[in-house]
């Protein structure tokens, strides 16, 4: 692979750790469609795999603030969404799941800017924990469901435990593609070239992290969840 193309994927996950860093989510969203343009090899273990450095990290930064009774709730909703999303993928065409959960996201995105509020209850973290699940797979973007669930807690709860989510989450994801024979040393090499790009978006979002805790929190993740939702909508129309 040439030099630039691994300097150009390093520029896209620096970009994209330090969003995911500042908000909680969005290293997938902004990422995955251009690290595809530069080599479609980057996607899904290599970034996957060198994700799990950002989710180190940032469960680190932020382990005094994460929920981890939420968990067992999220992760067991996320195992079945997960199964539910490769069954449904043998029936139903991706693109118009696409459709389906970019409609949900923007309407639950609506309803949230309008002061609707879900209570965070072991019932709705496992229902969110679904719809991640069944998200992530059929569409690549899992993190809206959760982050939208947990949109009224602190910054420092949200980066926390989502990337605890995530950690889990992307584990389970990298056995399966380990699996089915999609996932082994060339994409290993390949992540392991993505990490400094990671580490130092990492970095960054410190400073964004203190201007978000002051009250932006919230509407960020309403704006990247909104964004994420019409992501998956424009790529499944065209």
């Amino acid at each position: 692979m040439p030099l630039l193309a691994h300097l150009l994927a390093g520029v896209v996950v620096t970009i994209g750790a330090t969003l995911q860093g500042s908000v909680g989510f969005g290293l997938g969203l902004f990422s995955v469609p251009l690290l595809v343009l530069i080599d479609p090899r980057f996607v899904p273990g290599p970034l996957l795999f060198s994700s799990l450095a950002l989710t180190v990290l940032l469960t680190h930064r932020e382990r005094g603030s994460v929920l981890f009774a939420d968990l067992k709730w999220a992760v067991g909703g996320r195992l079945l969404g997960i199964a539910a999303a490769a069954a449904a993928l043998e029936l139903v065409p991706a693109r118009q799941i696409g459709i389906l959960f970019g409609v949900l996201v923007l309407g639950a995105v609506g309803l949230s800017s309008s002061g609707w509020r879900l209570a965070v209850t072991p019932r709705s973290l496992f229902g969110a924990g679904i719809l991640s699940g069944f998200m992530g797979t059929a569409v690549s973007i899992g993190g809206p469901p959760v982050a939208l669930l947990y949109q009224h807690e602190t910054g420092a709860r949200i980066r926390g435990t989502l990337s605890a989510f995530f950690f889990i989450g992307v584990s389970l994801s990298l056995v399966g593609l380990h699996l089915i024979g999609r996932f082994g040393w060339p994409e290993v090499l390949l992540a392991l070239s993505l990490v400094p790009g990671i580490v130092l978006g990492f970095a960054l979002s410190r400073r964004l992290v203190h201007l978000l805790d002051r009250g932006y929190v919230r509407r960020a993740v309403l704006l990247v969840s909104g964004i994420s939702a019409l992501a998956v909508l424009v790529r499944s129309l065209l």
